[in-house]
């Protein structure tokens, strides 16, 4: 029986990196953004395992020729291709690359969900096992929380069944790092096993597994949890004392060479003066008040030049339009915003502006999506008279810091934000006979209506 392997539109990974960049301007930055996902598109359209129909061929074909190199699109492409097929031979596979890809953006419903089919298939998935017991911590209900418990547990299992069963010889050097390792994943689980307790309810068990963590792997992570369920046991001092040294491991983890050297020519001067150190845990706490006032004061400065200085999350930001005009886009929340970012010089963005135009025009009669022209220009006194030269009519906005924060490395890139402020859709560069439909598709999406199942041209179930 012949044997097909998936190769995006019957094209080499690389040829289908090189017809992608058709009408994308890659600058060498954007080269490791784009290497991780293509890596995940060259797993799947290696996996050569099984035979695939050919209408489920050519489905993914297309759906891997327009994932490009962004990671939510390329979400997107096989959750469509798993819905228009949902006995597909290479189902498992295919899960395994959205779990990937969902622990890459942080994304804990997908980890949960595909992280939980992966288990159910290989349930001494290490990686897996600790991904999928941190989001649904995150959850932080009970019944979450339980089921967290449970793999946290297994996870624990493997640990010790592989340290049991290792008779390896190592040098000084391997085992060291073996032995850190192993530290760690036992760490690891007892701290997951020790939330889980204490969301559950059972408060005395998390301080023992939160403690014994910290014993077995001194950790900040670890400190805060052992203070955490201490407080809530109305243990004031205990927590205090492990909130000490979660302040303190953070310090010595500063990669600052000369802070031992600081401390001890700090203890030596105080002794000079006092006789003995003690009290000197007062003036070290009073200097962090101190600077950390300080730096506020500082960051303060910067937002009256730059309202987006620090800020990390994009809908907090405020953008200046082309006649000095801000617009706050926490003011946008609850509506579906798309984003596109293009310059002057960009000759693929002139050509997809007009692809913009018909998009919008499906859209005319809604109220509750707003698009967003956001240009990347240096030099920003050439983009009025460039719009005004084209006659274009849209808003036009500086991305003042938003591209440097959304990691936008190339142009042009359009971002759909849902309307509860996530990014839903990330579409690097464009494909000029399918974008006015595939723009069309994430905005229906992200607007909560009903997804449309299309087949690749030429095809049929």
């Amino acid at each position: 029986m012949r044997r097909t392997c998936l190769k995006p539109c019957g094209e080499s990974p690389g040829q289908l990196v090189s017809r992608r960049k058709r009408l994308l301007h890659l600058p060498g930055s954007a080269v490791f953004q784009a290497f991780c996902v293509l890596a995940l598109l060259f797993v799947v359209a290696s996996l050569c395992g099984q035979d695939l129909t050919q209408n489920e061929q050519s489905s993914l074909q297309q759906a891997l020729g327009e994932a490009g190199n962004s990671p939510v699109e390329f979400v997107r492409a096989i959750e469509d291709h798993l819905r228009k097929f949902p006995n597909s031979p290479r189902r498992a596979e295919l899960e395994r690359a959205l779990v990937k890809t969902a622990i890459e953006l942080r994304d804990d419903p997908r980890i949960i969900e595909y992280g939980e089919r992966i288990l159910a298939r290989d349930p001494d998935n290490m990686p897996v096992l600790g991904s999928v017991s941190t989001a649904l911590l995150h959850k932080a209900d009970k019944a979450s929380a339980e089921r967290a418990l449970a793999h946290a547990r297994h996870f624990e299992q493997l640990v010790d069944a592989a340290a049991k069963s290792d008779s390896v010889s190592r040098s000084g050097r391997e085992e060291a790092k073996h032995k850190d390792e192993i530290d760690r994943n036992k760490a690891s689980a007892h701290l997951l096993q020790a939330r889980a307790q204490g969301l559950i309810g059972n408060t005395a068990e998390a301080i023992k597994l939160a403690e014994s963590s910290y014993v077995i792997f001194p950790s900040v992570e670890a400190a805060r949890e052992a203070a955490r369920w201490l407080s809530d046991a109305g243990k004031y001092q205990d927590a205090l004392q492990y909130l000490a040294d979660a302040f303190s491991i953070a310090g010595l983890k500063s990669p600052d060479p000369d802070g031992p050297h600081d401390r001890a020519m700090m203890a030596e001067i105080y002794r000079k003066l006092n006789g003995s150190e003690t009290g000197l845990g007062d003036v070290i706490l009073k200097a962090y008040d101190n600077t950390s006032a300080l730096l506020a004061a500082r960051r303060a400065q910067l937002r009256e030049l730059d309202p987006n200085a620090q800020i990390k999350d994009p809908l907090h930001f405020t953008l200046s339009g082309l006649d000095g005009e801000k617009l706050p886009l926490s003011s946008l929340l609850g509506k579906v915003i798309v984003l596109d970012f293009w310059a002057t010089w960009c000759v693929p963005c002139r050509a997809q502006h007009a692809l913009y135009e018909q998009a919008k025009a499906r859209f005319k009669d809604t109220g509750d999506l707003v698009f967003l022209a956001i240009d990347t220009d240096e030099d920003r006194s050439l983009v009025k008279p460039f719009v005004e030269s084209h006659q274009w009519t849209q808003k036009v906005y500086f991305e003042d810091g938003l591209q440097s924060l959304l990691q936008v490395s190339s142009i042009p890139t359009t971002i759909i934000f849902g309307k509860k402020g996530d990014v839903v859709s990330r579409m690097n560069g464009f494909l000029p006979d399918r974008f006015v439909d595939m723009l069309t598709e994430r905005i229906d999406q992200a607007l909560g209506k009903p997804v449309q199942l299309s087949n690749p041209k030429g095809t049929s179930q």
